[in-house]
């Protein structure tokens, strides 16, 4: 499904207020702007969704309260570490549990965060394309219970463009791996032959 004013789905029928207090006690803002509000009732709805948002347009927030409020961990794969850290260290100081898996990470710091994430207690755990598909991430997070997979910066998926990451190519295979679990795919950088690019790899 693709959330942008070019081809976007009827907004489904959900109640947000627990989205939108969420919204104003983690972020301080009183409402949604834009399509962020259809977004994220697709996502808490359990579909899929690729919503092409320009920058600036609170990408992140379409996901992160999805996984907030929805029960398990939300899996966001991110291509660039210090994108990760940010995010993870501004919720941190928001109060939302989240944390990152990447190779600044120390060991130590790694098995506590697998840990969080097998009992519940993390919301969003942030990898790269790279880790995902390296050793046996994979089959670690398979048996952890996944809220969403959140693939940010989704334009790196398409060969057309100059993010391309091959590691993104690959993560269309979530959708067999992790059956039943919502994902989103969010960009600001999609032409018509990116987006269909996007929807085709990503299944």
């Amino acid at each position: 499904m693709l959330a942008d004013p070019i081809r976007s789905a009827s907004p489904a029928p959900l109640d947000l207020s627990a989205a939108r207090e969420v919204l104003g006690r983690v972020w301080g803002h009183a409402d949604f702007r834009g399509l962020q509000a259809h977004v994220v009732a697709e996502v808490l709805a359990g579909r899929d969704v690729m919503a092409v948002l320009p920058t600036g347009g609170g990408k992140s927030v379409c996901y992160q309260i999805p996984a907030i409020l929805r029960p398990g961990v939300g899996l966001v794969v991110s291509p660039l570490i210090a994108l990760m850290t940010d995010q993870v260290e501004a919720l941190k100081q928001q109060g939302v549990a989240a944390a990152r898996l990447d190779s600044g990470v120390p060991m130590e710091e790694r098995s506590a965060i697998w840990r969080a994430a097998r009992s519940g207690e993390l919301d969003l755990l942030y990898v790269s394309p790279e880790g995902l598909a390296a050793g046996s991430m994979l089959e670690r997070l398979s048996e952890i219970d996944l809220s969403l997979i959140a693939i940010d910066e989704a334009h790196c998926v398409s060969q057309w463009g100059h993010d391309f990451r091959p590691d993104y190519r690959s993560l269309g295979r979530l959708a067999e791996i992790f059956p039943g679990v919502p994902r989103i795919a969010v960009t600001a950088t999609a032409d018509a032959r990116t987006r269909d690019d996007i929807l085709a790899s990503l299944r």
